[in-house]
């Protein structure tokens, strides 16, 4: 696994569909599956970026459990939230500091995250931050194929 790259996101305006769910109630085909077909109806969208978008509450790692719930969206980026198409949110993705993991593979392989969070993490100069989490799905992006291309952005403060 490479280093990732420290970035400091500037806050963004997204608009998306949100759902709960667990790790054990995977639930995110069902959220996608829901989003893709109304993503046209989205105004005043930045770029063709896709945000996998995960809210955990506060300590929700410590311990970890998979039948803790948090909200996950799917959304993409736009300059305005004056319309807003039925059914659907705007979120602000708070700006602050982030890890960057590029992950190459399928997208149910978890090999990524249990290099961030089992190797990289805890020997890092960082904490994980209480801000969303998120994958960036750009042009490389393919889903289940194994030459698709993801961005992981983990939330980080300094120890």
């Amino acid at each position: 696994m490479q280093e990732p790259r420290i970035e400091v996101l500037q806050e963004k305006m997204l608009v998306g569909k949100h759902l709960n769910m667990s790790f054990a109630d995977n639930r995110t085909a069902e959220l996608w599956r829901s989003f893709m077909p109304l993503k046209k109806e989205i105004r005043y969208v930045v770029n063709t970026d896709l945000y996998s978008l995960q809210l955990y509450p506060p300590a929700f790692f410590e311990p970890f459990n998979p039948h803790a719930a948090f909200k996950k969206w799917a959304a993409i980026e736009v300059s305005n939230t004056d319309i807003i198409p039925e059914g659907m949110e705007a979120l602000t993705l708070a700006g602050g500091l982030y890890a960057v993991f590029v992950h190459r593979g399928a997208s149910h392989d978890t090999s990524t995250f249990q290099y961030i969070f089992g190797i990289w993490l805890p020997n890092s100069a960082y904490l994980l931050a209480d801000r969303p989490h998120f994958e960036l799905l750009g042009a490389k992006y393919k889903n289940a194929e194994p030459d698709s291309e993801e961005e992981i952005w983990i939330p980080i403060k300094p120890k």
